[in-house]
């Protein structure tokens, strides 16, 4: 199975010219009935051995930092992270193998996370809360440095995604210490960055509308690590899971699902209906319970929602349209309903 990075990688080597990568695109998108941008393909798997390679890796960072975590609390993290840099010299840059060169990148960077947090521990376990908000800030700032080094050296498109993700903590650790507030009073912050993940997402989507390069595996990613910090802290502000919903706080809940469907038909991006799903269930479960069916409550709620859920997927394309067709010009600024022709 060929990716779009291969065959971007193919045209940049001039094994194939750029019509007959064109034509192929439009193939394949005339075989599936949609573009082939509303695929939304990512890189993940090459291959089989892609996994046996990944259960290695994991085997073996896990047998580095157990031992040196037992030497020294945050000799474990910095064993991880020099191994995993170490691996992705082979497997990153030499094999290009997807899914071990996304854990070896997360592995790195939670390497470098754990090796501060286990220093500091063996240091003082008993910091004051300010004091470990600050530390908290300094922390996710030296892990989005190291991430931008993996990135300068590797370009892994997740790496972006985790930067972006450690500048978010560091801003709300730095928040939570100037202002002592509690749990509550970060969503807020934690909203705004999910919406400025969001438009870093969307900058990156807009340098490669067709989808064809390794820009849309970045902004992929993005938009994947910024739908959770918007979808969990708006239905948490709601207070969906902190009790028995009612009947307006449930259609409320229904409602800006169907406001999340509109955005991700319009940005031809699944991250946000995925992340919302599970306050969608329950809302839904609540609306059920509330009219008198108890007992099968979760399966309508299943029922429903997969049914809604396939049709949106069936229908994809034909939806997209007619939505990308309600914002004018703005839509010119997305990615197209339908491929360019090749030359």
């Amino acid at each position: 199975m060929y990716s779009e990075s291969d065959l971007e990688g193919a045209v940049a080597a001039g094994v194939i010219p750029q019509s007959a990568a064109d034509a192929f695109r439009q193939h394949i998108a005339a075989m599936r009935v949609a573009p082939a941008v509303d695929e939304e393909s990512f890189r993940l798997l090459t291959g089989f051995n892609d996994i046996f390679v990944a259960i290695a890796i994991a085997l073996l960072l896990t047998s580095i930092g157990w031992l040196g975590g037992w030497v020294k609390t945050g000799l474990g993290g910095f064993g991880v992270a020099v191994a995993a840099w170490a691996l992705a010299e082979y497997f990153t840059r030499v094999r290009r193998m997807a899914l071990p060169s996304i854990i070896l990148l997360l592995a790195f960077a939670g390497g470098v996370a754990a090796t501060m947090v286990g220093t500091l521990v063996d240091i003082n376990p008993d910091w004051s809360d300010q004091t470990n908000a600050l530390i908290a800030t300094g922390i996710a700032v030296v892990t989005g440095g190291a991430t931008w080094l993996h990135w300068k050296r590797f370009m892994v498109p997740i790496t972006v995604a985790v930067g972006a993700a450690s500048g978010v903590a560091a801003l709300v650790a730095l928040y939570v210490a100037v202002t002592h507030v509690g749990e509550e009073g970060i969503f807020p912050l934690v909203l705004l960055g999910g919406i400025g993940t969001f438009a870093l997402a969307m900058w990156w989507d807009g340098s490669d509308l067709t989808r064809t390069t390794r820009r849309s595996d970045v902004a992929f990613w993005l938009h994947l690590a910024a739908a959770p910090m918007i979808a969990h802290s708006v239905f948490h502000m709601l207070g969906v899971f902190q009790g028995q919903i009612g009947v307006a706080q449930a259609l409320i809940v229904m409602a800006l699902y169907l406001v999340f469907a509109f955005i991700a038909l319009a940005i031809d991006r699944r991250a946000l209906l995925v992340s919302s799903l599970a306050y969608v269930l329950y809302a839904l479960s609540m609306l059920f319970r509330q009219a008198g069916a108890v007992e099968l409550s979760m399966a309508f709620t299943a029922f429903v929602i997969g049914s809604a859920l396939l049709t949106l997927s069936a229908f994809w394309h034909p939806m997209r349209r007619a939505v990308i067709g309600t914002l004018g010009k703005l839509g010119n600024r997305l990615p197209p309903v339908q491929m360019p022709v090749a030359a």
